[in-house]
């Protein structure tokens, strides 16, 4: 499977070297060994999982969707809640709709 980004997300840019990498990593990971479960990735609803990757002290969340053999990612955020923000996944649903 081959990775593509709906849209560059500057949030994840500004974190520093090595929180991209352990971000990067886990995204690999699904990359070569989807599908995957629990604890990396968790199916939020149809067609649209996220991929949960634990920093130093914070949770960062690549959602994503798999389309024609490829892995899309349409969003990514730092968790701040139990729950996903309802405007986080609104922009993911959105994105996902456009491809």
């Amino acid at each position: 499977m081959t990775i593509e980004h709906a849209k560059e997300s500057a949030g994840l840019r500004e974190l520093s070297s090595e929180d991209r990498k352990i971000i990067g990593t886990d995204i690999k990971e699904v990359q070569f060994g989807w599908p995957l479960g629990m604890p990396l990735v968790r199916k939020l609803e149809k067609d649209l999982w996220e991929v949960r990757s634990h920093l130093e002290g914070r949770i960062a969340r690549v959602l994503f969707t798999v389309s024609e053999g490829h892995i899309v990612l349409l969003h990514a955020f730092i968790k701040k809640a139990q729950k996903i923000p309802k405007s986080d996944l609104v922009t993911a649903r959105s994105r996902k709709a456009k491809l």
